[in-house]
């Protein structure tokens, strides 16, 4: 019998190892990673389906917006990060500005998503569309009564108006909103109508906004439907209304929880591929059953709970303008004493 070659034996050796290594080590699946400021419960469905679809695991770390920025700008080049996630177009635009996001010209996310939700740039996207609107008490205020976000600066509803406190990048982004429309001067007049018409300080949040209203202790209030939602759905009978403003003008406020691809991300083509995905219709109806939110891509019937508040126009204004006069709503807000 023939004794095997030197070579012979190297081949089979090499051939033994490599199966061991692999056996022992298995290549990696594909994965993305993502820093998001939306907490699990509302982010998880969307990615284990998007696991499911492409075998791409998602990888995920949640913290509120300023410290996920914080962390992108410290870890720079060498973050692991593939994807940001927060809400409200004034922390994407910040994130852009910062040079935190990489601009990703895909013609789905362009035919998914309306012109107004992204990036004119497209460094970053709205996935789902949160309308910031009036809630009044049925028990004491008539919608005929109410037309307008300008309106609720009337003498008409003095000691009768409820305001989430102006800390909160909601309301600094509808008034950065108002500024791109009506200019700084027009804007702060209206604002000091709101503040000349509270019927108490600030508040902590939409919640307790909505709670003040229901117990008519102020009889209307601005603020984001799914709170709104949130509270009807626990008691159908809470004296609530919605009521859409600006429908004769410019349309309802609306703003975005939104994604952008991080500048140095390393695995690109995944994060890309999720992106396109959280656009999609299968996504979409997750975002909108999960957090009652509207969704983005207009092909898209809401819930049916979300449906049923009726149709709204929507300012077409680009929501990057809630970025750009965000420094001017802040200061704005302080010199007309809302707190």
């Amino acid at each position: 019998m023939q004794t095997p070659s030197l070579k012979h034996r190297i081949i089979s050796a090499s051939f033994w190892i490599t199966l061991f290594v692999s056996i022992a080590n298995p290549v990696c699946a594909e994965e993305v990673v993502v820093y998001s400021a939306r907490v699990e419960q509302l982010i998880k469905p969307m990615f284990d389906a998007f696991t499911q679809q492409t075998g791409i695991k998602v990888k995920y770390t949640t913290d509120n917006e300023g410290a996920l920025m914080a962390r992108l700008q410290a870890e720079g080049k060498n973050t692991p990060a593939d994807m940001l996630i927060t809400v409200d177009a004034g922390n994407l635009w910040a994130a852009s500005q910062a040079g935190l996001l990489r601009p990703f010209d895909s013609q789905v996310l362009i035919a998914n998503i309306p012109e107004h939700l992204r990036d004119p740039g497209n460094e970053w996207f709205g996935l789902s569309i949160r309308a910031r609107t009036i809630i009044y008490n049925t028990r004491k205020v008539k919608p005929e009564d109410l037309s307008t976000y300008e309106n609720l600066a009337d003498p008409k509803w003095k000691n009768r108006l409820c305001l989430r406190t102006s800390k909160k990048v909601y309301n600094q982004s509808l008034v950065a909103m108002m500024i791109a429309e009506h200019g700084e001067a027009e804007t702060e007049k209206i604002v000091r109508g709101w503040v000349a018409n509270l019927a108490t300080d600030p508040l902590s949040d939409d919640t307790r906004a909505l709670e003040f209203v229901a117990a008519g202790r102020c009889d209307l209030t601005i603020v984001n439907t799914y709170y709104y939602g949130r509270l009807i759905q626990k008691d159908p009978d809470l004296p609530l209304g919605i009521f859409w403003p600006n429908q004769k003008d410019s349309g309802v406020h609306v703003n975005v929880s939104g994604a952008g691809l991080t500048r140095h991300g390393k695995n690109q083509q995944a994060a890309e591929q999720l992106l396109e995905f959280l656009s999609s219709i299968s996504a979409q109806k997750l975002f909108t059953d999960v957090n009652m939110e509207y969704p983005v891509n207009p092909n898209i019937v809401p819930d049916p709970i979300v449906a049923s508040w009726g149709r709204f126009k929507e300012n077409h204004i680009n929501l990057v303008k809630a970025g750009e006069f965000q420094a001017a709503a802040v200061k704005l807000m302080d010199r007309a004493g809302y707190r």
